[in-house]
């Protein structure tokens, strides 16, 4: 088998493992474009060019699996985390995501906190920006 057809074969089944997790058929499958497209080659990536890498003519399928889909992020990071220590073979694997390191013993500080963070004006809207200029 080729590395292309054997990586071919692992993304597939990490799709299958992680489909149950997503509440409708249509996340589930942008889930699957939008993770092609942060692994391709595109200089930018952005809604607009993942939408259109994806195929698509707008960033709204994009923007709504980001924004307001339902999914279980949480078990779909275990999942991945399961998988990853499947293929490496010790249940002392840790996953890097976003800067962080998380182990299977991570726990969220407030759960309750999903969604934007409200920036000092306590409008989620403006969170991270720099009020008087308004750039991030």
């Amino acid at each position: 088998m080729t590395d292309r057809a054997r990586w071919q074969e692992m993304f597939d089944g990490l799709m299958c493992r992680v489909g149950g997790r997503f509440a409708r058929v249509e996340p589930r499958r942008r889930a699957r474009a939008l993770v092609l497209g942060l692994m391709s080659d595109l200089p930018s990536k952005n809604c607009w060019s993942l939408a259109e890498y994806a195929g698509d003519d707008h960033p709204a399928g994009m923007q709504h699996l980001l924004r307001q889909a339902v999914w279980d992020a949480d078990a779909l990071r275990d999942d991945v985390r399961a998988l990853a220590v499947e293929q490496l073979g010790t249940d002392e694997a840790l996953l890097v995501t976003a800067g962080r390191i998380e182990n299977a013993h991570h726990r969220r500080r407030h759960p309750a906190r999903r969604g934007p963070h409200r920036g000092a004006s306590g409008d989620p809207t403006t969170a991270g920006r720099d009020h008087l200029s308004g750039t991030v």
